[in-house]
């Protein structure tokens, strides 16, 4: 099953196809049409058996901002309340009709992020995740990869993950990553612990509740403890849910669902050329 971070993937087709391309009336497309080739390529070489596309029905959970202030705070448009462009976020509806009239699945859940909706499908296991959001590395295991898109949609499994960082696990990673600091999510970090020490801290303790319980010399353990009310205001933060109540069907339709809607899509947007190529794929991937 392919797990799609969603706005992760709309977010760098628009920022990767130019805006010159637009609809017929001009409107920009740059956004659907690189989203729609992105899928159609997942489709083709991956041949899955499913796919969801997973959604932020939350891109800023009141339960993470309540714990961690700074979630996120610097994306926020203080004209919208939002981090998405004036000109992606018609796009963004495009895309959604035409993933509905194809019948591919969309799942999210209020008050959770796509990374929540992804994490709950992966631990029912046997999935590709394709996103450019390293927070998702904590995902991986034996039976879930993922697809990093910052680099060509290259495969991660847990063995890749770990020689990267030096961790003992993939799961690992949100753990990791609370410890380091991410400036993208507005995490702070433990100040004085870097990449490597965050690294030997993981390895050594497994989890940040081991290090503030723990009484051993490893260097930086002193520094987590004193940041105690950072680091524990901060594991729900960086952990994604596993539990969400969900309940979607992934599999890949044969044909589209809504052809007539569509055909009428494709009219209006000027996509003929993605919209066939998804057809394709898909006819491609449900073969046999």
């Amino acid at each position: 099953m392919l797990l799609l971070d969603s706005a992760s993937m709309w977010f760098r087709a628009f920022h990767g196809v130019p805006s010159s391309v637009t609809a017929p009336d001009g409107s920009p497309v740059n956004a659907v049409r690189g989203f729609l080739d992105h899928v159609s390529r997942l489709l083709r070489t991956h041949r899955p058996d499913g796919l969801v596309a997973c959604l932020d029905n939350d891109w800023r959970p009141a339960f993470r901002v309540a714990a961690l202030p700074s979630y996120k705070a610097h994306r926020v448009d203080d004209a919208t309340g939002t981090d998405t462009p004036d000109d992606l976020s018609p796009q963004v509806a495009v895309i959604l009709e035409v993933l509905a009239a194809v019948g591919l699945a969309t799942a999210g859940v209020d008050g959770y992020e796509a990374d929540d909706v992804i994490g709950t499908l992966a631990a029912r296991g046997d999935a590709l995740v394709v996103s450019g959001d390293r927070d998702l590395f904590q995902v991986i295991r034996p039976d879930v990869r993922l697809a990093y898109t910052v680099e060509k949609d290259a495969v991660y499994d847990e063995a890749k993950v770990c020689a990267r960082y030096g961790l003992p696990s993939a799961a690992s990673y949100a753990d990791f990553a609370l410890l380091r600091g991410d400036p993208s999510d507005g995490l702070p970090g433990v100040p004085g612990v870097g990449e490597k020490t965050a690294a030997a801290l993981v390895a050594r303790y497994g989890t940040v509740e081991a290090m503030l319980a723990a009484s051993g010399d490893e260097r930086g353990l002193a520094r987590v403890q004193a940041e105690r009310a950072y680091v524990e205001a901060a594991i729900p933060v960086v952990r994604v849910a596993t539990d969400l109540p969900l309940d979607v069907d992934a599999a890949l339709p044969r044909t589209p669902v809504d052809p007539d809607r569509l055909v009428a899509l494709s009219q209006r947007w000027g996509l003929d050329s993605p919209v066939s190529r998804l057809v394709q794929a898909l006819t491609a991937a449900t073969a046999g």
